[in-house]
């Protein structure tokens, strides 16, 4: 029989200033400037804490978040704060919640993403995280002077080089290299410096990082990949995994999936954290919160409907397509394939419009009912090893998220999934992760 170790319940928060519905800005008790607002950012950081949550999580794109700036403009998602900047910020009014925000593989120099984490994880005590990516929206291949994303595999490719150029980097001191020894004159030990002098296909780095190394050892790294070459790259990388799974069943199946991945590449499975997404609404009754999830949907602009299924499913055009009429045949696309071969399944299979489909894709992860039937989807989930955690997106802000931490934290402490303080003072050891060991010199020095 086999034998699990304790597990604990883990929650991060996916934060968008205006909420994750993509007509969360509209709604009329949504913030439409929450973007760049400080003050509403720190409260709902303070909001989450008192929840007890792992981690707050900032998305990033380096473009505006869309695909189009006509439909853009009918979305709250034109603007928004660069993310390490606000993080640092943040760190300022938080004591324990984690600090993680996406960073791209593909539009980055891994020197500038060591150095920016590990100031980060220095400033915050021990709690950032670094969501690795390798972009998909085609505006940020724009803005760095290519007309297209590199090819699927190739990004991957470049990716798995770009982390461990990052892990090399961040171990450049030993733990006790910098002593700042004022009698002897010596600030760091000679002898506990590993410069990478990496060397490999895509990137030539001497080092050595021009900071210490971080309280975590490593800032914590999230990814969010679930085709074959995503998983394999999370299995390898990857310490907290977000995922996209809607039913018990193959939620389960991707759990098991990538933990075995994780173990064929020496890893513990249980140091790979597996977090659904979902987007809570809490109300009195199911019929309620599931009338004010309907309401979202009725303030989705018909433009943005076209451009949310086109977004998301290929490079095509359905802007003379009437928005409730069926999917036309929809080429391969150089995006993300797991998302869009999910989409392109359920479309076909129930008969959906466009329309009916861009709907389904804003409240795919939605979650409607009772603070008990809420608790209830995430205790079935954690116990039947589908989730480790969750990676909550509240559809418009403050309220959904105030409601969540009121009415469905509680519950979920009682029933012992919860904890009621944070364990440690880093995001590693509250989210239960070993701190990983500085690599040896001779391999550090040989470039791998």
């Amino acid at each position: 029989m086999t034998t699990h170790p304790v597990r604990r319940l883990s929650l991060g928060a996916l934060v968008q200033g205006s909420g994750g519905h993509i007509a969360g800005w509209r709604h009329p008790d949504g913030r439409p400037d929450g973007q760049l607002d400080f003050a509403f950012h720190a409260d709902l950081a303070r909001t989450l804490e008192r929840g007890r949550f792992d981690a707050l999580f900032l998305a990033d794109v380096v473009a505006v978040w869309g695909h189009q700036l006509d439909s853009l403009s009918r979305t709250g998602r034109a603007e928004h704060f660069e993310p390490i900047t606000l993080l640092a910020a943040l760190s300022l009014v938080t004591e324990h919640i984690g600090l993680a925000a996406t960073a791209t593989a593909t539009y980055n120099h891994p020197f500038h993403i060591a150095r920016k984490f590990a100031s980060l994880d220095h400033i915050s005590g021990g709690r950032a995280g670094w969501n690795v990516v390798t972009s998909v929206v085609p505006l940020e291949a724009a803005n760095f002077g290519f007309d297209r994303h590199l090819e699927h595999e190739l990004r991957y490719r470049r990716a798995d080089e770009f982390v461990q150029v990052v892990k090399a980097l961040w171990d450049s001191f030993d733990d006790a290299a910098v002593v700042r020894d004022k009698a002897t004159g010596r600030y760091y030990d000679p002898a506990g410096l590993r410069t990478p002098h990496h060397r490999g296909e895509h990137f030539s780095v001497r080092g050595p990082l021009n900071i210490s190394r971080p309280p975590q050892g490593h800032p914590v790294v999230f990814q969010a990949g679930s085709s074959p070459t995503g998983r394999e790259f999370a299995a390898r990388h990857g310490e907290v995994l977000f995922t996209s799974q809607y039913e018990l069943g193959p939620a389960q199946a991707f759990y098991a999936d990538v933990k075995a991945r994780a173990a064929a590449h020496g890893r513990n499975p249980a140091h790979v954290l597996v977090w659904p997404g979902i987007s809570p609404l809490v109300a009195a009754t199911e019929t309620e919160a599931r009338q004010r999830l309907g309401e979202l949907g009725d303030l989705v602009h018909d433009d943005v409907a076209r451009r949310l299924v086109q977004d998301n499913i290929g490079d095509l055009d359905l802007s003379d397509r009437p928005v409730d009429g069926p999917l036309p045949d929809i080429p391969e696309s150089n995006r993300s394939k797991s998302r869009r071969d999910l989409l392109l399944r359920t479309a076909r299979a129930e008969g959906l419009t466009i329309r009916q489909l861009a709907l389904r894709f804003a409240t795919d992860a939605a979650v409607a009912g009772t603070p008990e039937q809420i608790a209830d989807h995430i205790e079935t989930w954690f116990r039947a090893y589908a989730a480790d955690g969750f990676n909550i997106s509240f559809p418009y802000l403050p309220g959904p998220a105030e409601d969540f931490v009121d009415r469905v934290v509680p519950l979920l402490q009682q029933r012992g999934l919860l904890r009621t303080e944070y364990e440690g003072t880093t995001l590693r050891e509250n989210l239960g992760l070993p701190r990983p060991a500085a690599r040896d010199r001779r391999l550090q020095e040989s470039g791998r």
